[in-house]
């Protein structure tokens, strides 16, 4: 009785399947002719939807006309009611053997094993239904185990002809240099060889530059799928905490209301406050810095609720409030209005405040500074001070005017001493890698300039759709941002948006193995930086011995034999897997040692604890801090105070604490460089770890740029140093890293990095080539055949089909293109090419040169800094060609007037050049130019200058005469002595 009571239980339930409730279960289930099957409702020859083959008994329509869902996996306990067969009939005509029946079948098939996969994944429990008959259809999986992200390759009619046509371009270059190397110009022999070894060399450059971008590709991301993955209601959040590093060196040339600005954003970010810590690593020790981070706290407890109450954005005052628009578009709420112009009055009063501190640190008082209490500022020294912390906000101190928790928010200053070699910024960066470590421990990173302020609430999310990702996560080591700028002039004069690089390069890039990491917005897996290899890709076997229930530590091969007893290490697993945390920790011990993960169904071989004295090594004499690294998914040691923590972070900040260890080495940031941001994520990239190019609707970050020529141009030249300095290391892509992880296209990425500088000496020679043919009459090639010209104008046509195609596929304006190609001249002929000589120095010599810290505007004038001329040396060689060119053009066109028609011919092939080296450098000329509304006095005196050269040329050149061999005289008899 019992078992026909279970039977009819058991049958009940499987006939309920997908309904409401058991009252609105039907006494007789009525055919549904409709019910689409394997051929999706369709026609198969002349045989009618409802007698398609393998029709299953128990499927129909309730009474109250409710679909019944068929069971996910075939059940051999119902019966299937199959139709005969006609057998004159091809079994196509049924739907089998036809193209669509097998490939609705492989999509079934595929479904099924995904629906396999997450049931075992969910502990092997049946699929929860929300009881009213509506459950999600069966073939879809559930919204909250989809993934996080996508990828959007770029559309094939965009990507292919792009293709294509650089394939055209390498066959054209061919012929094009096959000409040229085998009619030499004879009576300009040195003309024609400079500008054939210089072509051979941008040629090169075009290749290592292009192919990169073979395999764009544009992101997606689903943060409602992150929010409900990880933010489930009723819950504590489980999305990972993030420590977030701001640098600053001097506050007269890095306003702190700039850094107050960042700060601000980033407490204000929309992320839980409890997973957010924010660090500001002060390398200029400045007590301006200090005490207006402690304003920058207070104020936060009022901005942090006023932005997530509203949901503001930008979340930094100073841009919020200087926005031009209505700022009462979807905001509903009768108190926004008070509460905002409530808001703006404290913010007025915080600058005041501000510029206040500003103001009293301009006169420094003999004795230095002394703080509240009396007693001397520690950094009054900047060159020899201790370390010094201080936490503004936290778990324990920081609430808002609302009540509710802040996040965290600490002031770090390391220690400075004489003698010791600091590595300025990388150095900072590692110092706050260290001292997060020992506070907070959130194993993801993300770093920002001083200037670079949270543009995109949701950043921190957007980011965590790949990080947290359970699909690719695992194996990426950072995800980078754009930089986008404010401040910049309409017209971006000197390509400070640098949009081609952001937009095209490093979205080809992210088809590859990922974009390089440029120094700020970018999120970093703690565990990356540590020095680690990425997890291995390739499936490994299952284990075979039942030594542990989860790690095989005994020293086997997991073969279903056991060592000896004499490999098994002498601690105590049983003991330590006792302890919370030590998954974790073994899980990142396998790592260090280059092992795989061996966590379930996973084979571990030759598995060896790491010895103490190894890790201190690698790391640094702080137990607190090795046992953090040991922690893959974060978090701090519970049986630690919060005043031995803070006493450890001083200690890890020591200016001798990296002596003898791997930092900047193999471990965090690495040295050797001033673009230690290349170096890192290439190293990164050779422990096989790929990386994330993340593009969200709203920028996720914004900055300021240096608008006026000569700041510009003291930055390009300190990345192109960087450059050099890495390819006369031993870090050059060259030559470095193989046999890991970097796949090809990616190292010539990295090559094109570090050898761009070197192209300033052809680009020099090359736009000093037309001003030398037009003065001396001589030109680099000779009177051009029809076949030469047709490979002549096919290459032209090559070149300028590739760059509209590039901004087709990229949405880069023609405006922003040309820019860019404007300032590749003007940069090459000047920092690079000042850059090339200072590396050599420095490498070879050991000349360092000290760079200053890029200013950064402190207010939004109209672009106030646009036309301020500061004189560099840098400014004299595109000076020089511009000159030279302009002579070279006066010239030209007065020996072909006094020459007659005959000499207009060879000049247009030599004006063509020449104006191209003069349209390129056109930005320059009007930055020497300054404002528009008046003539500065180096106009008077440049004219001066070039008026006394043009007329020595002028005189030499002798336009006066024909250039002929005079009349020619016959004897004509006359004796005329």
């Amino acid at each position: 009785m019992q078992q026909a009571l279970a039977a009819d239980a058991m049958l009940h339930g499987y006939m309920s399947y997908g309904r409401a409730s058991d009252s609105d279960f039907p006494q007789v289930l009525h055919p549904m002719p409709q019910l689409p099957l394997l051929t999706n409702g369709q026609m198969v020859d002349d045989i009618p939807p409802e007698q398609h083959a393998l029709v299953p008994s128990f499927m129909g329509t309730t009474a109250r006309g409710k679909r019944i869902h068929p069971l996910p996996f075939s059940d051999p306990a119902f019966p299937v009611q199959a139709r005969s067969m006609d057998p004159s009939k091809d079994l196509a005509a049924y739907g089998y053997g036809s193209v669509a029946w097998k490939e609705r079948m492989e999509s079934w098939k595929e479904k099924q094993e995904k629906l396999q996969m997450m049931k075992h994944e969910n502990g092997g429990k049946d699929w929860d239904y929300d009881g009213d008959g509506n459950g999600p259809d069966l073939p879809l999986m559930d919204e909250a185990r989809q993934p996080l992200s996508r990828k959007l390759p770029i559309p094939s009619s965009q990507i292919n002809p792009y293709r294509m046509i650089i394939m055209i371009r390498l066959v054209a270059l061919g012929f094009f240099f096959h000409y040229r190397v085998m009619h030499p110009v004879n009576d300009a022999y040195a003309l024609w060889l400079i500008s054939v070894i210089c072509e051979i060399w941008f040629a090169v450059s075009w290749i290592l530059d292009q192919f990169p971008k073979w395999l764009p590709i544009d992101r997606e991301t689903y943060l409602d799928r992150l929010s409900l993955r990880y933010e489930k209601e009723g819950q504590p959040s489980q999305l990972c905490p993030v420590d977030i590093y701001v640098s600053t060196v001097d506050p007269l040339k890095e306003p702190p209301l700039v850094t107050a600005n960042t700060v601000l954003s980033i407490l204000a970010v929309d992320y839980p406050v409890d997973k957010v810590s924010c660090y500001v690593s002060d390398d200029g020790a400045a007590m301006l810095t200090f005490e207006a981070l402690s304003e920058t706290s207070e104020f936060a407890k009022k901005w942090v609720p006023f932005c997530k109450k509203f949901s503001i954005e930008p979340r930094a005052p100073e841009w919020y409030f200087a926005q031009k628009i209505d700022y009462l578009k979807d905001k509903v709420l009768p108190s926004f209005v008070k509460e905002r112009r409530a808001m703006k009055r404290e913010y007025e009063e915080f600058k005041v405040r501000i510029n206040a501190l500003v103001a009293k640190a301009q006169k420094v008082p003999e004795e230095g500074w002394t703080m509240q209490d009396g007693t001397p500022w520690p950094g009054n020294n900047v060159r020899d001070h201790p370390g010094m912390i201080q936490v503004f906000l936290g778990q324990s101190g920081g609430h808002d005017t609302d009540g509710k928790e802040l996040p965290r928010l600490v002031y770090v200053s390391r220690e400075k001493r004489p003698g010791f070699n600091h590595h300025k910024k990388a150095g900072a960066m590692n110092a706050l890698v260290r001292v997060s470590a020992v506070l907070t421990n959130a194993p993801y990173l993300l770093n920002l300039d001083c200037d670079h302020y949270i543009n995109n609430g949701k950043a921190l999310r957007e980011s965590m759709c790949f990080m947290m990702d359970p699909l690719v996560g695992k194996r990426v080591c950072y995800v980078q941002f754009p930089q986008r700028f404010d401040g910049i002039d309409r017209h971006d004069r000197y390509a400070n948006r640098n949009t081609v690089f952001f937009d095209i390069n490093m979205k080809g890039l992210d088809g590859i193995q990922g974009p390089i990491y440029v120094g700020t917005g970018c999120v970093f897996r703690r565990q990356a930086l540590y020095g680690y290899d990425a997890p291995k890709t390739k499936k490994p076997p299952t284990r075979t011995c039942n030594c542990l229930p989860k790690w095989c530590c005994c020293g086997c091969f997991c073969s279903g034999k056991r060592k000896k007893k004499a490999n098994k290490p002498k601690t105590d697993m049983k003991k330590r897997n006792s302890k919370k945390g030590d998954t974790e920790a073994l899980a990142a011990v396998c790592a260090l040692e280059g092992i795989e993960e061996g966590i379930e169904g996973v084979e571990v071989k030759n598995l060896t604890l790491m010895s103490e004295e190894k890790l201190e090594k690698k790391f640094g004499q702080s137990s607190v801090f090795v046992a953090s690294t040991l922690l893959e998914d974060g978090g701090t040691l519970k049986s630690t105070s919060p005043a031995s923590l803070l006493k450890e972070a001083i200690h890890v900040i020591s200016c001798g604490y990296e002596d003898k260890t791997e930092w900047g080495k193999e471990v965090g940031w690495i040295y050797g460089s001033v673009t230690e941001d290349i170096l890192t994520g290439f190293k990164m990239h050779c422990h096989g770890w790929r990386s994330i190019y993340c593009i969200p609707a709203r920028p996720a970050f914004k900055g300021s740029a240096p608008i006026n020529l000569s700041d510009r141009l003291h930055q390009v030249l300190r990345w192109a140093l960087g450059s050099i300095e890495i390819f006369l290391s031993r870090h050059c892509p060259l030559w470095y890293g193989y046999g890991g992880g970097l796949k090809w296209l990616e190292r010539l990425s990295y090559i094109n990095a570090t050898v761009y500088p070197w192209t300033s000496i052809p680009l020099l020679a090359y736009c000093t080539l037309p001003a030398v043919c037009l003065l001396t009459g001589k030109f680099i090639t000779p009177e051009l055949s029809n076949v030469a010209s047709l490979w002549f104008l096919s290459l032209f046509i090559c070149i300028f089909t590739t760059s509209i195609l590039e901004m087709r596929w990229s949405g880069v304006g023609i405006d922003e293109w040309w820019r860019n190609e404007q300032f590749w001249v003007i940069g090459g002929v000047s920092a690079h090419l000042f850059a090339v000589f200072q590396g050599l120095l420095k490498v070879l010599a050991g000349v360092d040169t000290n760079f200053t810290v890029t200013s950064k505007a402190g207010d939004d004038a109209d672009f106030s800094e646009l036309y301020a001329f500061k004189w560099t040396t840098l400014l004299i060689p595109p000076t020089t060609l511009l000159i030279i060119n302009l002579i070279g053009v006066v010239a030209g066109v007065s020996n072909a007037i006094n020459n007659g028609y005959e000499s207009w011919g060879p000049l247009f092939g030599k004006l063509f050049f020449a104006f191209w080296v003069i349209v390129h450098l056109y930005p320059f000329l009007k930055g020497l130019l300054g404002r528009q509304n008046r003539t500065p006095t180096i106009i008077i005196v440049w004219s001066i200058l070039l008026a006394s050269i043009f007329s020595l040329l002028w005189v030499r050149v002798d336009p006066f005469l024909a250039k002929s061999d005079g009349p020619v005289l016959e004897e004509c008899g006359l004796d005329c002595h």
